[in-house]
């Protein structure tokens, strides 16, 4: 079944959170209201989340809904990929994750591959920045975008982290058995495109 019925309800949600940040009308407030459970039940039935959960994830957002931030560190050794085992799903992934408030993308990346890898990295470059709903990335309540950066180890060695239950590196074409949450096969297989050719113009959407 088409994904179209995902993308409505995750546009009713942005919409019902703006209306809560910003309606003062009583009967507004509860139109908004029944506008953001409609769209937790239609998130429950499409994707792999109970409606607690989604619920959950949305009752402390507040504001004006914008799409949150993941950061993808891209890290190559010997014409090899870096990645890290994730415990949550048992399946490989970059090292990475939600941008923390108060650190710069390249601050956030660095720290993610240290705490999931155990390598230390400088960042390079800047080399994809692009919108989930364009990748085909498993149905989520949340809109992301995925930024991608390029690093180089300059120290560390692998380390398993708290997140973590294996680190390898991997060839273009013995990839593992991917988080698809987090990164997709076309998308690897893209970054390899920037290994071969280091002035390739940086990606986005």
């Amino acid at each position: 079944m088409s994904n179209q019925w995902l993308e409505w309800a995750k546009r009713i949600q942005a919409l019902s959170q703006a209306g809560l940040t910003f309606s003062k009308d009583i009967y507004d407030i509860e139109r908004y209201e029944e506008l953001r459970k409609i769209s937790v039940e239609i998130m429950s039935e499409y994707t792999e989340l109970d409606m607690k959960r989604i619920k959950n994830l949305f009752a402390n957002e507040t504001g004006y809904q914008t799409p949150k931030v993941d950061v993808r560190g891209v890290v190559f050794k010997n014409e090899q990929i870096l990645m890290v085992k994730e415990s949550i799903d048992d399946k490989w992934a970059l090292p990475g994750g939600f941008c923390d408030i108060g650190l710069s993308p390249t601050e956030n990346v660095v720290k993610e591959i240290k705490e999931e890898s155990g390598y230390d990295v400088i960042p390079v470059r800047l080399i994809a920045l692009l919108d989930n709903n364009k990748h085909p990335h498993p149905p989520e309540p949340y809109h992301y975008y995925k930024v991608f950066i390029l690093c180089e180890i300059i120290g560390g060695e692998a380390t398993i982290g708290i997140e973590t239950k294996d680190i390898h590196f991997f060839s273009e074409h013995h990839l593992p058995n991917l988080s698809t949450n987090r990164n997709t096969e076309s998308q690897i297989k893209t970054l390899f495109e920037f290994l071969r050719n280091p002035k390739k113009e940086t990606l986005f959407d």
